[in-house]
């Protein structure tokens, strides 16, 4: 590990850091003014290898085949005080999807939703709305003990945040299918600066 990191690699922390969501080598060259991706790409390994050996809250965090500056776990819940639950209609689609269908791999909501699944399931983790575990090559998405509590939901169980859903927001369940991917996906909605909770005029659908 060298003792000073070169200026790719700061830039390629700062783009991380600036962008608030995964990017692939590639995109982050891009921003760079960058032809070639593979300098890129070992940057982004030194950087994920730095955070790796250094004490820091920050890790560098491989989602799919782009790459995220996030906090670690533990630090998750020590932000939720400062951080707004502001969230854009394809945000609450996701979640709802997550929350109705859970657990569910993070690979089965991309092709649910498509590759944006990637930049909001980070977003969500980031409100401490969703946990994600390893599994495999993919994550594993469930809710938390604070998405019950933000939307009025007795309790954190996925048998009755589905009932839930089904219930008080309407949410069809899928026509016999068993399996997540199957399921169908409603639009997206009108543009809303943010998620109220179900008692509030707009409550947030699938």
């Amino acid at each position: 590990m060298p003792s000073k990191l070169d200026d790719l690699v700061l830039e390629v922390e700062a783009i991380l850091f600036a962008a608030g969501k995964p990017l692939s080598a590639s995109e982050i060259a891009a921003a760079l003014e960058r032809d070639d991706p593979r300098p890129v790409q070992r940057a982004v390994r030194t950087l994920e290898q730095t955070y790796e050996n250094r004490q820091s809250s920050l890790e560098v965090r491989r989602v799919g085949d782009r790459y995220a500056l996030q906090l670690r776990e533990p630090y998750v819940a020590t932000v939720h005080s400062v951080t707004p639950v502001e969230m854009a209609p394809r945000t609450v689609k996701a979640l709802t999807l997550i929350a109705y269908h859970q657990p569910i791999l993070q690979s089965v909501l991309v092709r649910m939703i498509g590759d944006l699944a990637y930049e909001e399931v980070q977003h969500l983790r980031g409100l401490g709305l969703v946990r994600t575990e390893p599994k495999g090559s993919t994550l594993e998405l469930t809710t938390t003990r604070r998405f019950a509590e933000y939307f009025g939901i007795a309790s954190s169980r996925p048998e009755e945040i589905r009932r839930f859903l089904e219930q008080k927001l309407g949410v069809p369940p899928p026509p016999g299918a068993v399996d997540p991917a199957a399921a169908p996906v409603a639009p997206d909605e009108p543009a809303s600066p943010e998620v109220r909770p179900p008692d509030a005029p707009a409550p947030p659908a699938a």
